[in-house]
């Protein structure tokens, strides 16, 4: 870290070796959330968005892409100067009132989502013949005990070694043999459609690749590992290619769906339709694939929801956090994480739950509270005596104002979308 480096005194301009190893050391906080991001919502979107329009909506993941940086880089940056994680800055420079408030709807809205995760679990196993009644209990039962083990680094070694279960989509997409230069022409030629359903579908990206939790993630990691000003330009490396990694994984999601399920006219509700609908039209082993994408998203997911939820409402109130922390020590942290998992997933396993509405809750939450979230981490991105000379510059608040102002437009003709029927 960049305290260790100033305390041993090294002052010499350091190698290229050198720079390479200190940028690696604080990778992880920005990778881990973003491809947290591509859940089973995430993977549903996507494959809707293939197997409806084909190639047509490729265009919008540079887009997404853009936005998605912009949101983590100032997070993790305000995290590396002030050594706090969001909620805490929501706490001191708006006061209770609105923190308050704010965890209230973080703690509906990331519940809501882990509910999803271990939905898409249950379904993604259940391509494989294991019981919703076996693989949620499971699933909820290995991502507690990871979340309780105690150590952030193990824990962020562990999510980051289950995320190479992406890799299964890259692979689909190329076994699936799609039309490349179509794929790649579609991706930098915007095409717009009058559609509703196209326009929901659009909404829905944005709002699946950015999403509140995301903001207290990033920066609950980045004070978790102790990172200062000194690792800021780390931390942009981390970010970036953290939202070049998950919206690659999206577009090979969407290339898939395009290319096989697109041409045939099959209609998919969510991500394991998507991986049944494979079988008969790409073969049992892309189908393979594309499942097991899903489940180890999912859990991956599952594994970090619950407490981001439980370190932003402990942050918020000034209790104690934190993986490294007992029962003894920090019961409301521990206790709050341990409630999120076990009630997510017995909701789950109750007959004829209501899981589709559970999800548009969480949808609803995240479009009223993102760009509340949004304007908070502006304010505070751009005061200077918050954040020194490493306030945010004009370009960096037109980016972050154009991200606001693309979400509410956005959440607004979702809602309208959505009183019309659509």
């Amino acid at each position: 870290m960049a305290t260790a480096r100033r305390a041993a005194g090294v002052d010499a301009a350091p190698t290229r070796g050198q720079r390479l190893r200190s940028t690696l050391s604080v990778m992880g906080p920005g990778i881990l959330t973003a491809l947290a991001g591509m859940d089973a919502g995430g993977i549903a979107t996507f494959s809707s968005e293939g197997a409806r329009y084909g190639f047509g909506m490729l265009w919008s993941i540079p887009l997404t892409c853009l936005l998605l940086v912009v949101v983590q880089e100032t997070a993790a940056r305000m995290a590396c100067v002030t050594g706090k994680g969001f909620a805490s800055l929501i706490r001191e420079q708006f006061g209770i009132r609105i923190s308050t408030v704010a965890m209230l709807a973080v703690i509906l809205s990331n519940f809501s989502v882990t509910v999803s995760e271990f939905a898409g679990i249950a379904s993604g196993l259940l391509l494989f013949g294991i019981p919703v009644y076996v693989s949620v209990p499971v699933a909820a039962l290995a991502s507690w005990l990871l979340a309780m083990s105690g150590s952030y680094r193990r824990i962020e070694k562990a999510l980051l070694t289950i995320s190479a279960v992406f890799v299964t989509y890259v692979i689909t997409g190329v076994v699936v043999g799609p039309d490349w230069g179509k794929a790649l022409g579609s991706t930098v030629v915007p095409q717009m459609l009058g559609d509703p359903a196209y326009i929901s579908l659009l909404v829905a990206s944005i709002g699946t690749t950015i999403s509140p939790y995301m903001i207290f993630m990033v920066s609950s990691n980045v004070a978790e590992k102790n990172l200062d000003e000194g690792d800021i330009l780390g931390q942009r490396a981390d970010n970036v290619s953290g939202a070049l990694v998950s919206q690659a994984i999206a577009w090979f999601i969407v290339l898939t769906t395009a290319s096989v399920l697109f041409p045939a006219g099959v209609v998919i509700q969510d991500a394991a339709d998507a991986a049944q609908a494979l079988v008969p039209l790409a073969g049992k082993y892309s189908a393979v694939l594309f499942a097991a994408g899903l489940v180890g998203a999912s859990f991956l997911a599952s594994c970090v929801m619950p407490g981001i939820t439980a370190g932003a409402v402990c942050e918020a109130f000034g209790w104690e956090r934190g993986t490294d922390r007992s029962w003894k020590e920090a019961p409301a942290y521990r206790g709050i994480l341990t409630a999120i998992a076990i009630l997510s997933a017995a909701l789950v396993l109750l007959p004829g739950a209501n899981l589709f509405g559970i999800m548009m809750a969480a949808q609803i939450v995240n479009g009223v509270l993102l760009p509340v979230l949004l304007v908070c981490m502006v304010n505070i991105a751009s005061d200077r005596h918050v954040m020194g000379r490493w306030a945010n510059g004009r370009i960096w608040n037109a980016l972050t104002w154009f991200t606001i102002v693309a979400v509410v437009v956005l959440t607004v003709i979702m809602f309208a979308l959505q009183a019309m029927g659509y």
